[in-house]
């Protein structure tokens, strides 16, 4: 069913809140001297977000990538509310809750076979530190303390934490200045032909010796620039890994749960990762909730007598059964709703609807996968002035670097993807 056409505020609601307290708040990604005042959203529902004067936005990013059924789904409503009512949290620490060991259950029931524990956490980036530290600590148990770095990947982004920023590309602007911080780890190209994949062969053998795994975002490096790969240099680094002695980290926090067309990118490649990230779409967008899900055999690596050998990290709301409630209903949602068939259907639109971008004047790629509607350009100029052009179309796209690029809700209508898509062609065309 497609949505009522957009609300158009009758004129601007009481919003003292939002001058006085950016006076004070701290807004990510954001240089707070230039940056305009952010809109003031009051409300959400399917696919809008609803300004204080009235004016609604079709969400054309699903809340940074996460609000993958929309927003206000009424069966991710209910369970929060029901558990919310009953217990928001207990420690994880010697006492389990319902919602966090069902959950752990149904994900290693779905992850790719051999996935088979769960480590919960509040956020992307700290799933990821968490899966680094298990690599690390697995080799250590196993009597290889020498085996501290990770090779990785260039164009990554794995989070913005002190260790995922070392993973990520310090040439995509966001973390480059923090060279003398970050740890340094081997990066290299991705194996995407004959001729890197055997430079990338060389790189391993001369690094693996050190490392305790590789990392990579499959098929999609995201914040990075929207770089696609294909299944066959997924399978690639996933050999290297296997013939050099080394753990494979997926970084799914993006690609995963349906987001590029199967329920985990990996599917696509037949390839079964060691440790595999998981985030942003496991609540659905509504709660903050990561996984961290390690293979069989990693788990069996921290066993043993001796305490030091365990994996001694514990996030105060890890297991939060709010969020683990909030997820539960999410996979409800993806066994009992056709959102697989829905983002096939949205691949197909951005497929056609963004091509006519690719005859523009500085436009340097126009890509699809699942999902994702990228539209690359040689270069913007005035990034606040082209965001503030969606906004007057009354579309809620963010672009970054030189990518405009569309990741909206699975459950979209028709009706406001063909305006997404409209809109971008229409801006993209006059930039």
């Amino acid at each position: 069913m497609n949505p009522q056409p957009l609300q158009t505020g009758t004129g601007a609601r009481p919003t003292s809140w939002l001058k006085d307290g950016y006076a004070k708040i701290w807004m990510p990604y954001t240089q707070m001297e230039t940056a305009p005042l952010p809109q003031a959203a009051v409300a959400t529902e399917g696919t809008r977000i609803t300004l204080a004067d009235g004016n609604q936005l079709i969400d054309g990013v699903a809340s940074w990538w996460s609000a993958c059924h929309g927003y206000n789904h009424p069966h991710i409503q209910a369970a929060v509310i029901a558990q919310v009512q009953q217990m928001p949290h207990v420690m994880l620490a010697g006492m389990g809750n319902e919602p966090a060991f069902t959950l752990a259950q149904r994900l290693a029931a779905l992850t790719p076979n051999g996935l088979e524990r769960v480590f919960f956490s509040e956020s992307g980036s700290v799933s990821v530190e968490i899966a680094m530290k298990m690599a690390v600590q697995y080799w250590l148990n196993q009597g290889g303390p020498e085996k501290t770095k990770f090779i990785c990947f260039k164009g990554a982004y794995h989070g913005d934490t002190i260790t995922a920023m070392s993973v990520g590309d310090p040439e995509d602007g966001i973390h480059g200045r923090f060279s003398g911080l970050v740890p340094d780890q081997p990066r290299t190209p991705l194996p995407r032909d004959d001729a890197s994949r055997e430079a990338f062969e060389t790189f391993v053998a001369e690094h693996a010796d050190r490392c305790a795994a590789m990392i990579l975002e499959p098929l999609v490096q995201g914040a990075g620039g929207m770089i696609f790969h294909d299944p066959k240099t997924l399978r690639a680094v996933r050999e290297a890994c296997d013939r050099h002695g080394l753990l494979l980290i997926l970084d799914e926090i993006m690609t995963g749960l349906g987001r590029l067309g199967t329920l985990f990118a990996c599917e696509q490649a037949a390839v079964i990762p060691d440790i595999m990230t998981l985030s942003k779409s496991l609540t659905g967008g509504t709660l903050p909730l990561a996984a961290t899900i390690a293979s069989t055999s990693v788990f069996e690596g921290f066993l043993s007598p001796k305490l030091d050998q365990a994996l001694m990290h514990g996030p105060t709301f890890t297991g939060n059964a709010l969020a683990c409630a909030a997820a539960n209903a999410s996979l409800d949602l993806f066994e009992t709703e056709p959102r697989l068939e829905q983002v096939r259907t949205i691949e197909a639109h951005l497929g056609q609807a963004l091509e006519p971008c690719r005859q523009m004047n500085g436009v340097v790629d126009v890509r699809v996968l699942g999902a994702i509607g990228v539209v690359e350009l040689e270069t913007i100029a005035d990034m606040n002035g082209l965001r503030a052009r969606f906004i007057d179309a009354g579309c809620w796209i963010r672009p970054f670097g030189n990518i405009v690029y569309l990741m909206p809700a699975f459950t979209i209508g028709e009706d406001d993807l063909a305006r997404l898509c409209e809109t971008v062609v229409r801006v993209v065309g006059e930039h």
